[in-house]
């Protein structure tokens, strides 16, 4: 008899603001090599979890915080012998972070230094955002609660921003090779073949492959999905009905655009539609 596939629930939910959301998981699934376009910061408060991120192999265990950052490709899986794990996030866009800190430090320039963060006064500030996010989500949207979760944001950001942040390096990638992302995520819809791709760049196919990997954490054909499961979410959280999304995001229908963007994110594309409507009707 065939197993049961691994425990996995996911939580969505809005916050007062666009560009914020947070993030409820419970689970035993792991997670492939991917990356994000926002920023994460988080609590892991059950069981414990392995990855490769940025900064190399990691391991958290509950009560240590989670980060990462636009960009970064990581991976995720339990920790052999431990319960499912079970983590509580806030996600926010760059232009978000970009408003805390100043033109004199872009937020594209900012990375965080670690995918796994030990600092008590970090933790008590993001627990208490967390559960505000929480009470808001929950009914509670009044002038003075949106305050008090800005408060809370402003302060969790602050700290990450003052003690576990630096400018990020300038990524040294072949002129080509950036010409082959670019003209990818313009072509979503009608991305060019893997020869044309490559006789564009000079290469031959494997080469490009390996070097496109090499750059940018994994294969076009890979980047390409996680580029059009970020713009479906963006075209869901703008109003566009889950259809529409799914065929201006480059999707053969709404159930592979739900795979993908389930595989991505965590969470389904109805799941984040009803979280951007909660947002919108507020």
């Amino acid at each position: 008899m065939a197993s049961s596939a691994p425990r996995h629930r996911c939580r969505v939910m809005a916050s007062p603001w666009p560009g914020v959301h947070s993030v409820h998981t419970d689970s035993a699934r792991s997670f492939a090599r991917h990356s994000h376009a926002s920023f994460g910061i988080g609590v892991l408060a059950q069981g414990a979890h392995k990855s490769a991120s940025g900064r190399g192999q990691v391991e958290a265990c509950a009560g240590d915080l989670l980060a990462s950052y636009p960009g970064e490709v990581h991976d995720g899986r339990p920790v052999q012998g431990q319960t499912p794990r079970r983590w509580h996030m806030v996600h926010l866009e760059a232009e978000v972070l970009a408003s805390m800190t100043g033109p004199e430090r872009p937020a594209g320039e900012v990375e965080w230094t670690n995918p796994v963060i030990r600092d008590a006064r970090l933790r008590a500030v993001l627990v208490r955002l967390l559960q505000r996010l929480d009470r808001w989500d929950a009914g509670r949207r009044t002038d003075a609660d949106a305050l008090a979760c800005e408060e809370s944001l402003v302060e969790a950001c602050g700290l990450m921003l003052a003690h576990h942040a630096n400018v990020a390096p300038l990524l040294e990638v072949d002129r080509e090779l950036s010409q082959v992302r670019e003209r990818i995520a313009d072509e979503l819809l009608a991305p060019p073949s893997l020869a044309e791709l490559a006789s564009m760049a000079g290469l031959g196919k494997y080469q490009l492959l390996r070097r496109f990997a090499a750059a940018y954490g994994m294969p076009p054909h890979a980047w390409l999905l996680q580029q059009r499961a970020e713009r479906a979410r963006h075209r869901i959280r703008a109003g566009d009905t889950l259809a529409a999304a799914a065929l201006a995001s480059g999707f053969a229908d709404q159930s592979h655009m739900t795979r993908i963007f389930a595989r991505q994110f965590g969470f389904t594309p109805g799941a984040w539609q009803r979280a951007a409507a909660a947002r919108r009707l507020q």
